[in-house]
């Protein structure tokens, strides 16, 4: 049996996240369903990570088994001619025995955008959370910094996500390697870009930390109450969980130096 490995972007609107749900549309049910076409043989996909509805992807990586003797390219084009146009596969390569999409990855990388301005353009009301007045990026700096490290971060994961009675496993810690905020362009065309990478997420994780720092960047929370927030590990604390049509998932990285460029947040 062969392993292959893909690289694939989509665009989460139109489903109910990566994971197959009876009923639903998802991303792993469509791959798996045109793998089968292909291969003439049941497949399982195994992704890097269960992105929730709505979410979208620039780099997510999936891995598969197949005794089929299609070539990676041949596997690439097939896919792409066979997937709905919102979901697109980058590349498919080799891989060694063993490898799992989500067990050998070291980091994953998310961003979140925004729009500023009094009317967000109708091409982005998909990909971007709307916002109408400026944040403070100083206030904002502070707290993400603090995030930077090895932390607990239970006060920002979903309610009722985790067996709180299980005491195995690393809990709620999770380390960050770099997390930034940037803001670019003017009036209705201006933008802002949180980054976060790290070595796992928990579920919604991203998005509760996006919206706990727009309260700061908005002046309901200061830097000294977020990182009250964040000692606290309870997440009614938090605030709001944000949209999830300005999250995307941007890469995910198996080996120390695909981290450290990804770490180079502009």
């Amino acid at each position: 049996m062969r392993t292959l490995r893909l690289t694939l972007a989509f665009d989460g609107t139109g489903y109910a996240g990566w994971q197959v749900q009876k009923g639903q549309p998802t991303i792993q049910g469509v791959l798996e369903a045109k793998l089968a076409r292909m291969t003439a043989a049941k497949v399982k996909v195994d992704g890097a990570g269960r992105t929730d509805a709505g979410v979208h992807a620039l780099g997510m990586v999936a891995s598969f088994c197949t005794s089929a003797t299609i070539p990676g390219e041949g596997f690439c084009k097939g896919l792409n001619s066979l997937l709905p146009s919102d979901i697109r596969v980058l590349e498919v390569a080799e891989e060694v025995p063993g490898f799992h999409a989500r067990y050998s990855a070291v980091a994953k990388a998310y961003e979140y955008r925004l729009d500023f301005g009094a009317t967000q353009l109708p091409t982005a009301r998909l990909y971007a959370h709307h916002l109408r007045q400026p944040l403070d990026q100083a206030a904002m700096q502070v707290c993400l910094q603090a995030l930077v490290g090895t932390h607990d971060f239970a006060s920002f994961e979903a309610t009722g996500s985790r067996d709180r009675s299980q005491t195995g496993g690393r809990g709620a810690v999770r380390t960050l390697f770099a997390a930034g905020y940037r803001e670019s362009g003017a009036g209705s065309l201006r933008h802002g870009l949180f980054q976060f990478v790290g070595d796992g997420f928990l579920r919604h994780m991203v998005r509760n930390l996006v919206g706990t720092l727009i309260d700061v960047g908005q002046g309901r929370l200061t830097p000294v109450g977020f990182t009250k927030i964040m000692q606290a590990r309870d997440r009614s604390l938090a605030g709001p969980m944000a949209p999830a049509r300005g999250l995307f998932l941007r890469g995910v990285y198996f080996d120390q130096a695909a981290v450290a460029r990804a770490c180079e947040i502009r």
